[in-house]
């Protein structure tokens, strides 16, 4: 049986960002997602943010696998308390991307957009009792060490 609600992502813990240019190759869609990253980091900081991006959350209405579903794209800025151990708040930008559901209604999607944020704090907190920020924070200070040692940018490295 599938749950519920079912949320992926990619997390960029901002504080990780070391510089903030973007190379002259970079494809339209890395530009603009850089442009989203920098813009986030000039409203939150770099401290105990976390930018969440090809993301999604799925919410199943019923026990049928076509009728009901309702999936959601999103991304933004999740926030955290001092020691990033809890979720304090969510800056997302909430799109549906699909849906089959016969009686869905805009207040509905409205109301459902401001759901997923509200998932999204609860998902994150279990990102991180997971362990998962963790690896990510660790995974990003490798990749910075390595474009250290090779004398400098080397990509956005997302």
């Amino acid at each position: 049986m599938n749950q519920a609600v079912e949320i992926c992502f990619d997390c960029l813990p901002l504080r990780s960002l070391g510089r903030f240019d973007i190379p002259l190759d970079a494809a339209p869609e890395e530009k603009a997602l850089a442009e989203r990253i920098r813009a986030a980091v000039g409203r939150h900081g770099l401290y105990n943010t976390f930018y969440l991006c090809n993301a999604k959350c799925v919410f199943r209405l019923t026990n049928h696998p076509e009728i009901g579903m309702l999936r959601f794209a999103f991304e933004g800025t999740v926030l955290t308390d001092q020691e990033d151990r809890k979720t304090i708040a969510a800056d997302l930008a909430v799109e549906l991307d699909q849906e089959v559901c016969e009686w869905l209604t805009a207040p509905v999607v409205e109301w459902f957009k401001e759901t997923v944020a509200e998932a999204v704090k609860i998902e994150f907190d279990r990102y991180i009792e997971a362990g998962d920020l963790r690896k990510t924070i660790e995974r990003v200070e490798r990749l910075q060490a390595e474009t250290a040692a090779h004398g400098g940018f080397l990509g956005m490295g997302l």
